[in-house]
């Protein structure tokens, strides 16, 4: 076949790229076109996105895509989850949309709950109780920009707000609709039960459609900008982690997947919504999935611990990569020190260093004093909640499960791979590491018609990308020290 040309446009927490994927004979190939950094802007007390920024950076992109002379097909962008710009007719931003770190939800959410009852809202929408969710964020908006709301025509999720601004058309991809936990997983639509009970404007809540979803040319404007014409807008899977785990390069069911970057995402596939009491307890989440898949899965903290002491060393003056920290933390003694990645203290950015080192000495560990110390209890504490999550999916789920697939950008960390091998005790697959990029890219593909499945992607991604095995280790460690985590992480 004649090679097929897509653009992708992932956005993280900590950066964003624009990626061109070529397709040709059953693989593809991806090329990183343009990079840029990305991070919470700190605007009066609080944590804000900065959007029109990014959507700058993502028009650069695509600048340097047409001037390769490439005739691509597609673009979408995936980005993470909950997050959301307010937005009215063609004013495209109504205020600075806030960072799901943000403080102002810790109240909305504890009012939320003692409002509804945590089985109410977790039997209409099957998503994992935490502050940052949208449902939380509309609450503190209801009370903080009431203003604002009463000129709103509708929100937008992040990856779908900057489709938007490439098509014009305002939806909601349900991949990333699913994570606002105002979401119905079984229905496959907006709650109407929680967005009356909460007092929300229904006409704020764009419509839903599926992952794959062709939008429309890119606007006049923008091509006129960009100096691309006749490309298609998709809304593939918006959510990043939904693009990432269609690109899973597994076969079978007894797989479980880890998106590893600045959160952790632990799950299985599975083909409905699995919602129950002992699932609720677990604090698990059903997040929509390609081809009416559900993302079976928890969200638990990532290397956004280690970032955010990349940026506290940064600002004392030493500015460590991460091939660095890994060698220093691998001359370091193993399983000194651990955490729980989980715990409140740990919830918020700035002085996270210090942060780790005051929950050491809090929990009775011994304190890492260097950045490599810190590194390895950061990893290894990492590892050890792995086996919890695992474990728990299998007892959930009923499903045997026998290897762990990792991708994201945390598999290139042989460090961290060999540590998750060595604490769940099963075999760990690592790639591959731009597995939101592949799957945002080739979920284009079905949409377009040029390539026929789900299953049929996951066998290009195998034929294409290289993977890295992981068997476990030094069983009678860290059979020792999960003993002690445990006792942590109560």
């Amino acid at each position: 076949m004649n090679p097929q040309y897509y653009i992708a446009c992932d956005l993280g927490a900590e950066s964003g790229r624009v990626m061109l994927g070529t397709l040709e004979d059953g693989r593809l190939q991806i090329a990183e076109i343009h990079r840029f950094s990305n991070g919470p802007a700190r605007i009066l007390g609080t944590y804000r996105w900065d959007t029109l920024r990014i959507f700058e950076e993502l028009k650069r992109g695509l600048r340097k895509v047409a001037d390769r002379g490439i005739a691509a097909r597609s673009v979408s962008v995936d980005s993470w989850g909950v997050d959301y710009v307010l937005v009215r007719d063609n004013e495209p931003q109504l205020s600075i949309p806030f960072n799901y770190r943000d403080a102002r939800t810790e109240i909305p959410y504890e009012m939320a709950l003692a409002k509804a009852g945590e089985e109410r809202i977790f039997s209409e929408t099957g998503i994992q109780f935490m502050s940052i969710n949208t449902l939380y964020q509309f609450i503190s908006d209801l009370e903080l920009l009431p203003e604002v709301l009463s000129i709103t025509d509708r929100f937008l999720l992040i990856g779908d707000y900057f489709n938007y601004l490439f098509s014009g058309r305002a939806v909601a991809e349900i991949s990333l609709a699913s994570t606002t936990q105002v979401y119905n997983t079984r229905e496959r639509k907006w709650s109407a039960d929680l967005i009356k009970l909460f007092g929300f404007n229904p006409r704020h809540f764009p419509e839903l459609v599926p992952s794959g979803t062709i939008l429309g040319p890119v606007l006049e404007d923008v091509a006129a900008e960009t100096n691309l014409s006749g490309v298609q807008v998709v809304a593939t899977c918006s959510h990043d982690t939904g693009a990432a785990v269609a690109a899973v390069p597994a076969e079978g069911d007894d797989w479980a997947y880890l998106s590893s970057g600045t959160w952790s995402l632990i799950g299985v596939e599975l083909p409905a919504p699995l919602i129950n009491e002992a699932v609720r307890k677990a604090n698990f989440t059903n997040e929509a999935g390609h081809d009416g898949t559900t993302r079976f899965l928890k969200n638990i903290s990532g290397l956004w611990l280690l970032q955010e002491c990349r940026r506290a060393w940064a600002k004392d003056g030493t500015d460590y990569g991460y091939d660095e920290l890994t060698h220093m933390a691998l001359e370091t003694e193993s399983l000194r020190s651990l955490i729980n990645p989980n715990s409140p203290r740990l919830a918020r950015p700035e002085q996270m260093p210090r942060k780790i080192q005051e929950l050491c000495e809090a929990q009775g560990e011994p304190v890492p004093a260097t950045p490599g110390q810190i590194t390895r209890c950061i990893l290894e504490s990492l590892a050890l909640t792995y086996r919890i999550s695992f474990e728990q999916l299998i007892e959930l789920t009923g499903r045997k499960l026998t290897r762990l697939h990792i991708v994201g950008g945390g598999s290139q960390s042989k460090l961290l791979n060999q540590a998750a091998a060595d604490a769940i005790g099963c075999t760990v697959i690592a790639g591959p590491v731009e597995a939101t990029a592949i799957g945002n890219l080739l979920v284009q593909a079905i949409a377009l018609k040029d390539i026929p499945s789900l299953a049929a992607l996951r066998g290009i991604v195998r034929d294409s990308f290289p993977v890295t095995t992981y068997t476990p280790q030094d069983r009678a460690a860290w059979e020792a020290a999960f003993d002690r985590f445990r006792q942590l992480s109560k």
